[in-house]
């Protein structure tokens, strides 16, 4: 059992959770993820933590709800118990002194980057975070990301808050500068894919966090392979931040998008298939797999 400490809403649908987890955050590190399962029929489903107290013994989670689980989450409270959680799993990011790195996060992505921000800045780096949101109302945690940054620029589609465009805009931006020696990207795959595309004629190194259809998070089941570099790994222990550069996105679209007619038709099958996925080591399909990134 694991026990909520707090819970708060952050924007509609989406969700902090401060998580009593002394083993997990003794040894969990910027990069790395959990898998949860609210209760014994739950399926297990990833997601990046967000911040790491090891002397409380917490994890931080933002959760948004997608599918069936995380509207679960999204219904618990501060001293509910989540039945199972299980981590740290993944490679840690790679944290040292760059120079100046450029953190994107968009939508719920953001709290996935604000541990990373925050090991980078601590490493000596300028770390410039640039966030974005579809409208005020759903971004998050500005605050913290300004905690933990030396310069926050926040983006949103409707210009409701920050500058009105997209977060590739003052990537761009600096760039054109030359003031860039690394990136990093959380977020919806189209973004994390534009973001390595704005990149690549720069050469700059730019790292995303991948979020296939993960169900073990231990190697074992296959089902969150991803193609990097024309060879065939798991998000789960080869990642999950990999070069965009050389992350095959059309696979990985193509992969998010499986089962979600399936998912959409009929949860209930959709949970029962991913069980009987995990016993035959196939990929399975999980109404929230793709909500890693929060």
């Amino acid at each position: 059992m694991a026990k909520i400490l707090v819970k708060e809403t952050l924007a509609p649908n989406t969700h902090y959770f401060r998580i009593d987890a002394p083993l997990v955050a003794r040894h969990a590190k910027a990069g790395q993820f959990v898998i949860l399962r609210v209760d014994e029929l739950g399926e297990r489903v990833p997601f990046t933590i967000a911040d790491i107290d090891p002397v409380e013994g917490s994890i931080t989670l933002v959760i948004q709800e997608v599918g069936e689980t995380t509207r679960q989450m999204g219904a618990m409270k501060s001293g509910d118990d989540i039945r199972d959680l299980l981590g740290p799993l993944g490679m840690p990011s790679e944290i040292e002194n760059f120079g100046t790195v450029v953190l994107l996060g968009g939508g719920f992505g953001i709290a996935a980057i604000h541990v990373l921000a925050k090991a980078l800045h601590e490493a000596g780096n300028r770390v410039v975070s640039i966030i974005g949101s579809r409208n005020k109302d759903l971004l998050i945690m500005e605050k913290e990301m300004r905690a933990v940054s030396d310069e926050v620029i926040v983006m949103s589609d409707d210009g409701s808050i920050g500058r009105q465009g997209l977060v590739t805009e003052p990537l761009k931006e600096m760039l054109d500068a030359g003031t860039v020696d690394r990136v990093c990207a959380v977020g919806p795959i189209p973004m994390m894919r534009a973001v390595g595309e704005v990149t690549r004629p720069y050469g700059v190194k730019t790292i995303v966090s991948l979020n296939p259809v993960m169900v073990d998070g231990t190697g074992m089941c296959g089902g969150c392979r991803v193609e990097v570099g024309g060879k065939t790994l798991f998000a789960c222990v080869d990642g999950p931040e990999f070069d965009a550069h050389e992350t095959n996105f059309k696979e990985l679209i193509h992969r998010t998008r499986m089962f979600r007619p399936m998912e959409q038709r009929d949860p209930d099958s959709c949970r029962m298939l991913q069980q009987a996925d995990v016993v035959s080591q196939k990929p399975a399909a999980g109404a929230d797999h793709e909500s890693r990134e929060s």
